[in-house]
């Protein structure tokens, strides 16, 4: 019986998924924009590092030749295009009261965001990287990534579960202060320089590396991306075990702001 309800629960959950994937198709127009803005951005990089590989008259940066930084950025830039808007979404239920209603409802309430959350982040991926490899193989030729493509989707897991409980924090905090875009600016922010999504980590001074390598933002678009264009079945290894204890560390602390959350909620009638 207890194994019946555990694939029942798992089915609730993967219907969530399939039914925000439908929800995305009704949205084409929104995708057609966010492609064409994932392609001009692209492109900007292109000019602003080929010029960069020019000036220091070298094949290699930090380790990267100009294609490897390329098809980097195109990793990066789609995934990070791919991320929905968790605190837009929790700040909207609060003030519409729509919350209360979740609560109620037979399914974990940071379970169905999560859900709701990998359905449509691996669809706008998919899509992104489709738009990204056209523009990077015309512009580029065909990428050389071997098992680089299976390593990103080990690593994504992780990465995007990492990313959910970061945001994830920062939308529950909606139960106290209610807008909380400004909070999630910031950690758009951190995720652009020190995350990795505008250039690898190894092109920072050493020092600024040895800080980023104790924050948890590294997993999140510098793991997936290193891993496609350098792959490394040990450093994958170690970079999936990292992405572990973050996703504990930062679960524990959803979890706690979530009851507490919840518990003010019921306190003050919601």
């Amino acid at each position: 019986m207890k194994a019946e309800a555990s694939v029942w629960k798992g089915r609730k959950y993967v219907a969530i998924s399939r039914i925000t994937v439908k929800n995305q198709l009704a949205y084409m127009t929104d995708f057609l924009l966010r492609t064409l803005f994932l392609l001009i951005i692209i492109y900007i990089f292109t000019q602003l590092w080929g010029a960069t590989y020019r000036g220091e008259g070298s094949s290699t940066i930090a380790g990267y030749t100009f294609k490897q930084i390329m098809w980097y950025l195109i990793i990066s830039e789609s995934m990070t295009l791919a991320t929905p808007s968790l605190a837009l979404k929790i700040e909207q239920e609060v003030k519409s009261g729509e919350v209360g209603y979740k609560l109620i409802r037979p399914v974990n309430y940071i379970g169905f965001h999560y859900a709701s959350y990998l359905g449509e982040v691996y669809f706008r991926l998919a899509v992104n990287l489709m738009a990204g490899l056209v523009l990077g193989m015309l512009i580029l030729g065909p990428p050389a990534f071997g098992y680089g493509w299976l390593g990103l989707l080990v690593v994504s897991i992780g990465a995007f579960t990492v990313n959910f409980l970061l945001n994830m924090i920062l939308a529950l905090c909606a139960f106290w202060v209610e807008e909380t875009q400004g909070l999630e600016f910031v950690y758009k922010k951190l995720l652009f320089t020190i995350g990795g999504m505008m250039m690898p980590l190894e092109v920072f001074p050493e020092a600024l590396r040895k800080v980023c390598a104790w924050l948890p933002f590294q997993t999140v678009l510098y793991f997936p991306a290193k891993t496609v264009v350098s792959f490394d079945a040990v450093a994958m290894v170690r970079m999936v075990a990292i992405q572990g204890v973050w996703v504990l560390v930062l679960g524990i602390c959803v979890l706690l702001i979530y009851r507490k959350g919840v518990s003010k909620l019921h306190v003050n009638g919601g």
